[in-house]
């Protein structure tokens, strides 16, 4: 019987340990391209904002004010810095262990040679979608302070204090669950987004890693002496080489699935700045209601009763009859029964813009998204294999595929 070295461990125990790097590299990844492609995602949020012309542009020469454009284009990064460290972990966690699952339960079928039902790009996409979801609700709130946070001018906004992120969150003091009506529209662009990112991903860096095996592999079969397992040996890459075929695969992928989903994006940035603008007007009716009862309370009515108070009054109106909520929330808080709808949102752009405003950033979220998804997922890869490599275990490469 063959005695099993110390270094070795059973192939389910090997997984659950590779599966613990994942949220650490995947965290590390995020974090890192958050800093270095930010300002172009500020850039790529005012360009797509309704208010575009009337804040960037001069009128009267009806040239990009470049001072006011590219001022503050750090804005509002630490609040996206501190929901992708869980929520890139989270992604990554849902996407290898759904794509595990499917993989596994994938039925063969009984003829063709017994191919699985489900091909590998049809898992990928699904596996990419169900982590979308569960990051989305994590990410929505960042995402919602992190673009009204890149609108704020603090030049002009002379009469607000702090920083532009505690500027924005002011204006969400009152209804905090409002930082979540970005949601629908997050989800509706990362879907489409990462359902056609991740299988071209997949399939460039099989290619590309194939490719590169096969050439490592013809320059040490030249050499006289070397046996097939130290051929094999050779062909295996190094963390840097699977670094750059991810990162060159990713780029591609990702470049190719922003330009497509731009009329996606742009609705999203509008949901998400009207839901600031929205925050805000609630912030100021409270703020006028609440001086109005400070006033009252100060004066005795002509019966000689003092004024309710405004959360009295909200008890009234609940009470009041079939309009129920909306009748209890009052003038301000009601205009939430009349916000726009995605659709409604697109038909606007295209009336206003023509189709080329659906597509307005798109270049610029091309760029940044190539270079962003690029450096994610490429020191994602090379960190998950450094980390794996560093425990002493040798990552096969179908683990990494």
């Amino acid at each position: 019987m063959e005695e099993k070295k110390p270094n070795q461990m059973p192939k389910m125990a090997k997984d659950e340990e590779l599966k613990m790097t994942y949220p650490l590299a995947g965290a590390f990844a995020a974090f890192t391209v958050d800093l270095l492609v930010y300002p172009l995602d500020t850039l790529k949020t005012r360009l797509q904002s309704p208010d575009y012309k009337r804040l960037y542009t001069n009128a009267a020469t009806n040239t990009v004010n470049r001072g006011v454009l590219f001022r503050g284009l750090y804005q509002g990064v630490g609040s996206v810095i501190i929901a992708t460290l869980p929520s890139s972990g989270a992604f990554f966690t849902t996407y290898e262990a759904s794509k595990s699952f499917l993989a596994t339960h994938n039925p063969k079928l009984s003829y063709n040679d017994g191919a699985p039902l489900l091909p590998q790009p049809l898992i990928h996409a699904a596996a990419s979608s169900i982590a979308e979801l569960v990051s989305c609700a994590i990410l929505t709130p960042a995402e919602v302070i992190k673009q009204n946070a890149q609108m704020v001018n603090r030049k002009t906004d002379k009469g607000l204090r702090g920083s532009a992120t505690m500027q924005t969150l002011a204006r969400f003091k009152s209804s905090p669950l409002s930082l979540w009506r970005g949601y629908t529209a997050l989800a509706g662009r990362n879907l489409p987004f990462t359902a056609l990112q991740f299988p071209l991903f997949e399939q460039l860096k099989k290619m590309l890693t194939a490719r590169r095996q096969r050439t490592r592999q013809q320059r040490h079969s030249s050499r006289s002496g070397v046996s097939g397992g130290e051929r094999k040996r050779e062909g295996s890459l190094s963390v840097i080489e699977h670094g750059v075929i991810t990162a060159t695969s990713a780029g591609l992928a990702g470049s190719v699935s922003a330009w497509v989903t731009t009329p996606v994006d742009v609705v999203k940035t509008r949901v998400m700045l009207a839901a600031g603008e929205e925050g805000a007007r609630k912030a100021e009716q409270i703020a006028r209601d609440r001086e109005k009862e400070q006033q009252r309370a100060r004066h005795i009515n002509d019966n000689g009763e003092r004024s309710k108070p405004l959360a009295d009054k909200a008890k009234e109106r609940l009470k009041m009859g079939k309009n129920g909520l909306k009748d209890a929330l009052g003038g301000a808080e009601g205009e939430m029964w009349k916000k726009k709808g995605s659709l409604e949102i697109a038909r606007e752009i295209a009336r206003e813009n023509g189709v080329k405003g659906l597509f307005r950033g798109g270049a610029l979220r091309s760029v940044w998204t190539m270079l962003g998804s690029g450096l994610y997922l490429g020191v994602y890869e090379s960190g998950r294999i450094w980390l794996a490599r560093r425990r002493g275990e040798n990552v096969d490469e179908d683990d990494i595929l």
